[in-house]
């Protein structure tokens, strides 16, 4: 969270502590206070009953010297106090022993995102790398998305609007989305802004292309669904404000804290995370969001929340609300308000102005039926203190009031009856305010004559006598005077009543323009514009109809017009997504349970199927026992089958359909993504296939990722700053393990998001092209330069890489080219590209033969190594790039976005483009327009593999901790690589037959053991039988 200058002593019972304040007031009365105050003060800590007997007698003392003392001694102990209050911000040493401790006097929140904001905040404006100046071109608006939950005619809704108008007449365009419809979509109709209604990004069904926009505002928590589609890649990155005026979040918190809801917690928190900017409309909101607080907190002022709040609340009251309420008629009604929080010393500001109200007393006489006017006083505060009334009874005893005068109201809730009832409203707290007091603004919006201390924050808006009251804070008599003018003989005075009417129709417009400026500042700050997006105008130059005044023309012509509630509708929201969030984590833990039981099952079934195999095995092995011979091997033999049948099996796994289609197929489409959030936009047919640029694949899809196949891409500043380019060297290392195509194509997911991919009818044109050979070594491609909204002004090749890469794309190409070829100074290094009424390939959809593919990669490997070699240093120290006008990631992925265009035109290769609607197709830059433009020589396929063998070589005596980018980029092959290769191969030969021979030499010397007798084998059982029976015949004979 933003800091707080002092620290917080949390107060119990209130927002930020445990409620035991009931608890101690039943175990020990007030008398009981009083009589063990002093053992406790010897043995124990202070608690705030002692506090307040202190008060007491304090209070009581000054009664006293009232009494006694001279008239001018009053009046100079009555300023001593008014000084006292005047130092209350500067020394707090005698008034924290009265202190009721919530916040110190000096709480401040100060966002930590200004810090940001002064040091630049990254913003890389003042860029001068390579002696090169950076500049914006201001072809195109600055793109915003206003995101909303539901468009219901509410207050953020009118504050939204009036912001969205502002933005509008200074230069940005604006979309609206919305989860849900409502009849404030006609509010931004009229202002000619397009409303588009989505589904959540869990959907597969109507994406959304968030990159198309410079930055995101999200308003209310009802959006929370919408934040799905920003905590995905690639949309992580987008600039996003989170404008919450909604209290509620921040009570349930403590709830969930309460009841061990962590993962709800979490799940909010992430939001709170994701957000660049969380804007609030007041400085109390961020100390009670304070659990959610990851440093990106910030306050703009304004709202017409308050105006229309106090115009629903009196036209729900249509009876005498005082009656209801249990006031009469005729009684006149002072409501003592303050800060939204309690603080040390606001009990001191309360007495001071109950004592300058002594002098109404006398205008209403007290009468037992009370059937005349009276006199009551409601002290308001919006968090609940049952000390704080203790001490409020004993102020007013102190100060004679008679009892029944003063009430005690708190509660946020409470606010609009004690305003509504009032005829007068006093701002009570004397600190020093960082934005004009919300209940000040409603007070003013119920018509009600304001009077508050004199401090700059409220005289900005406060003009005394004229909408308001002013009191100095060193003068009370000029209090009592003020309140003698306004309640003069029992009722409120002409005049009060008509200020009051002049304040009501400055509240209802009040802090419009700080609002705008806030706003418009903030994305300034926040927003990372490309160079060909013109800067917006300055808030100056609004016109005064949009800055004086909210829109409510706008809202006033719907039919049956009628402001929600803000609070019933976030309480409402709130209370849903906590019950579907229970209900789908009930869900989850019993499908876990049920998988947890189909788990164990499946291991009890794997484990008896086992068991019967192995029993059927062994019975088979017995009864074949003896019936074979059987051939034992070496244990090399055996490790050799089991390697050929491995081989075996994965030669023969089983493939997916569209694998075994792209398998005949001339041509296959690989389309690079990053992120979940790309997914919806990737095609399913068997003539695509995704690349993935980051780990993780799509469930069920034969996708590549591409960083098992380049570890390059596995570090995330190269992965970033080549972007989808370096799919084409994940692709093209070692391309026939995975491409056995003969042609190759790549597509972006953005060309599809821009309905710009190809259609059916275009694929089987191009696939006919292809197999007639109809153009021979080609380059197609189906998204034109022309029609990039990059480019609405129809701009030349190098003019539109200048204005999309900050004015330096000729001098870096240049630079890159000449660090390439190894050209001198004087020499021209810039590859023509003339203007000849044709158009050049974007956004890396094309299609080419395979071995010119593997040409063009060997080009860029080169050209991206020069790149590196020119701005790594820097860029990667500071992020600061000469391509953008801030610090960006991706620096350099723009230019490599147009080099196809530069390696096929002057590499000679036909350029034709193929319409993705009807598949028509055109060459472009004909042969005959390109004579004596084309640098064939530096472009030829000799020149770049001898280049291209020269690094490899130089890549072998190269000390391997110099940063040298080419060789991680793709393969290193050489002539030298084949011989040593070879050599390897046969010192491997040379090895094993070595060890061959040494194992025959050791069998040859292997000493046999000598045999220790001769072996006489016995008859066999049934020859001794037999004789015995012949020996036995023999004898009986």
């Amino acid at each position: 969270m933003g800091s707080l200058e002092s620290g917080i002593p949390l107060k119990k019972g209130s927002l930020f502590g445990n409620n035991q304040a009931n608890s101690r007031k039943e175990k020990h009365p007030l008398f009981l206070r009083f009589r063990s105050s002093f053992s406790r003060l010897l043995f124990k800590k202070f608690d705030y009953v002692q506090w307040i007997c202190t008060v007491v007698v304090f209070l009581c003392l000054v009664v006293v010297f009232q009494m006694f003392l001279p008239g001018s001694v009053v009046e100079k102990s009555e300023d001593n106090l008014m000084r006292d209050v005047k130092n209350l911000h500067h020394n707090h040493k005698d008034l924290d022993n009265f202190a009721l401790d919530i916040v110190g006097d000096d709480a401040v929140f100060v966002p930590k995102i200004l810090e940001r904001f002064r040091r630049g905040g990254g913003d890389g404006r003042e860029v001068n790398l390579l002696n090169q100046t950076v500049r914006h071109f201001g072809w195109r608006k600055p793109q915003l998305a206003l995101v909303f939950g539901e468009l219901l005619v509410d207050s953020q809704q009118l504050l939204m609007v009036t912001i969205g108008a502002a933005l509008v007449e200074i230069g940005y365009e604006i979309q609206v989305f919305s989860l849900k419809d409502g009849p404030a979509r006609f509010a931004w109709i009229n202002l000619r802004v397009p409303v588009t209604v989505i589904q959540k990004c869990d959907k597969s069904y109507n994406p959304m292309d968030w990159l198309n926009f410079n930055g995101i505002i999200v308003s209310s928590l009802e959006a929370k669904y919408a934040f799905s589609c920003f905590l995905q890649e690639p949309f992580k990155s987008l600039p996003l404000l989170w404008v919450v005026h909604e209290n509620a979040l921040a009570y349930r918190s403590r709830q969930y804290v309460a009841n061990g809801q962590t993962e709800l917690l979490n799940d909010w928190s992430r939001v709170f995370n994701r957000s660049t900017v969380v804007v609030f409309p007041n400085y109390v909101l961020p100390m009670i969001y304070s659990t959610f607080d990851a440093g990106n907190f910030y306050v703009i002022p304004g709202s017409p929340a308050e105006s229309i709040d106090a115009d629903a609340y009196m036209s729900l009251q249509k009876d005498d609300l005082r009656i209801k309420l249990g006031y009469g008629s005729e009684d006149v009604i002072i409501a003592i308000v303050g800060s939204q929080l309690m603080y040390k010393g606001m009990w001191l500001g309360h007495a001071i102005v109950l004592e300058a109200l002594l002098p109404l007393l006398s205008d209403f006489p007290l009468s037992k039926d009370n059937s005349s006017a009276q006199l009551r006083i409601i002290v308001h505060s919006m968090e609940l203190s049952s000390n704080y009334s203790v001490a409020l009874e004993t102020m007013a005893s102190s100060l004679k009031y008679p009892r029944g005068i003063i009430e005690y109201i708190a509660g946020d809730s409470n606010v609009d009856s004690v305003l509504g009832t009032s005829d007068v409203v006093i701002y009570g707290s004397f600190l020093e305010e960082q934005s004009f007091p919300e209940i000040l603004v409603k007070a003013m919006c119920f018509e009600k004559p304001i009077i508050a201390p004199d401090i700059p924050m409220i005289r900005k808006y406060v003009d005394d006598r004229v909408n308001g009251y002013l009191f100095p804070l060193d003068n009370s008599k000029v209090l009592r005077q003020i309140m003698l003018e306004v309640i003069s003989k029992g009722k409120v005075s002409p005049m009060a009543r008509n200020i009051a009417s002049i304040g009501r129709r400055a509240g209802k417009n009040l802090m419009v323009s700080e609002a705008i400026e806030g706003y418009a500042t903030l994305l300034q700050n926040i927003l990372r514009l490309p160079s060909e997006v013109a800067p917006p105008k300055a808030v100056s130059e609004i016109s005064p109809s949009v800055k004086e005044q909210w829109q409510w023309h706008l809202f006033e012509a719907l039919p049956n017009l009628t402001y929600q509630n803000r609070t019933l509708i976030s309480n409402t929201f709130l209370d849903r997504y906590e019950e579907q969030w229970n209900h789908s984590q009930k869900n989850r833990s019993i499908s876990a349970v049920a998988a947890n039981d189909l788990f164990v099952y499946s291991i009890w079934e794997e484990e008896r199927n086992m068991q019967m195999a192995l029993m059927k095995k062994r019975r088979e092995d017995e009864e074949l026992k003896d019936r074979t011979e059987q051939s034992h091997g070496t244990w090399e033999d055996v490790y050799k089958s089991a390697k050929k049948a491995d081989r075996l099996k994965n030669d023969l796994h089983e493939r997916e359909e569209g694998e075994l289609e792209r398998t005949g197929q001339p041509l296959c489409i690989y389309e690079p993504y990053f992120g979940e959030g790309s997914w919806p936009f990737l095609h399913k047919k068997s003539l695509y296939r995704g690349v993935g640029l980051s780990k993780g694949r799509r469930p069920g899809k034969d996708d590549i990722e591409a960083p098992s196949r380049l570890p390059l891409l596995n570090n995330g500043y190269y992965r970033d700053i080549l972007g989808e380019h370096g799919a084409f060297f994940a692709i093209a290392n070692r391309i026939d393990r995975i491409h056995k195509n003969a042609w190759i194509g790549f597509q972006s997911w953005r060309a599809t998001a821009r309905k710009a991919s190809l259609s059916k009818t275009a694929e089987n044109a191009l696939l006919d092209a292809i197999q007639s050979k109809r153009y021979g070594d080609t380059l197609y491609f189906w998204v034109r330069m022309d029609t990039d909204p990059r480019n609405p002004l129809k701009k030349d090749f190098w003019s539109f890489c200048d204005a999309i890469n900050a004015g330096n794309c000729k001098f870096t190409f240049s630079e890159a080219m000449r660090r390439m070829y190894g050209l001198k100074d004087d020499m021209e290094s810039l590859p023509p590209m003339p203007e000849d009424g044709d158009t050049w390939s974007v956004m890396h959809s094309w299609a080419l033969p395979t071995r010119s593919f593997l040409e063009f990669v060997m080009f860029s490997r080169m050209f991206v190594d020069a790149l590196d070699s020119q701005m790594y240093d820097e860029h990667h120290l500071t992020g600061r790039c000469p391509l953008s006008l801030s610090k960006d990631k991706h620096c350099y992925s723009r230019l490599l976005e147009l080099l196809v265009n530069v390696w096929a035109y002057h590499s000679a290769r036909r350029m034709v483009f193929v319409n993705p609607e009807t598949g028509q197709m055109l060459e472009q830059h004909k042969f005959k327009s390109r004579r004596g433009q084309m640098w064939i020589k530096w472009f030829s396929y000799s020149t770049l593999k001898s280049m291209d063998e020269d690094l490899a070589e130089l890549s072998e005596s190269e000390d391997p901790s110099r940063h040298w980018l080419w060789p991680s980029t793709g393969e290193v092959f050489w002539q030298g690589v084949l011989e040593r290769e070879r050599n390897l191969r046969h010192k491997e030969k040379e090895k094993r037959k070595q060890k061959s021979i040494e194992k025959l030499n050791r069998m040859r010397r292997r000493k046999r053991q000598q045999v220790i007798g001769k072996y006489v084998k016995p008859p066999p059982e049934w020859e001794e039988e037999n004789s015995n029976s012949t020996m036995l015949g023999v004898e009986a004979t």
